[in-house]
């Protein structure tokens, strides 16, 4: 083994634990009830049981539109976190209406709740480790019909 090799193997341990570490931080200060507001973390399978528990809810995925026409979630809104009008699109949704916000693999969309919260909706679930979590635990998945303009 080289030792750059083995420098690499080494490093990888510290950087996922590094990453562990800033996630948990990042999800205390974001995931919690407060004011009449409720924001989630949940796994696929809540997900799945908080789509089944609210019908109504809007699910809004915060990818790339070429991520998005790939596959999404069954009825999701795309709202690009990158996307100049974010905000805009996004205070156009229902305040009262539960959200389910997903990209990937939880990063973006995690910044999209950030921005989210202040707006007021009352109920946020975030889907923890987004799109590919939600596909690798066999839920379904739909490829958009019509293709969407880019921003």
């Amino acid at each position: 083994m080289t030792p750059a090799l083995a420098m690499g193997l080494l490093a990888i341990p510290v950087i996922v634990t590094g990453w562990y570490a800033f996630e948990g931080r990042w999800n205390r200060r974001l995931f919690h009830d407060r004011g009449g507001q409720s924001c989630r973390n949940g796994t696929a399978a809540e997900a799945r049981d908080f789509l089944q528990a609210h019908p109504d809810a809007q699910v809004v995925d915060v990818r790339s539109s070429a991520e998005f026409r790939a596959g999404a979630l069954p009825g999701a809104i795309h709202i690009s976190v990158g996307d100049s009008g974010f905000a805009a699109k996004v205070g156009a949704l229902s305040r009262s209406r539960p959200l389910l916000v997903y990209c990937a693999g939880g990063y973006r969309s995690r910044k999209a709740v950030e921005l989210m919260k202040p707006m007021k909706f009352t109920t946020i679930q975030h889907l923890h480790r987004g799109y590919h979590s939600w596909k690798l635990s066999g839920l379904p998945v739909t490829r958009p019909v019509e293709p969407l303009p880019e921003p």
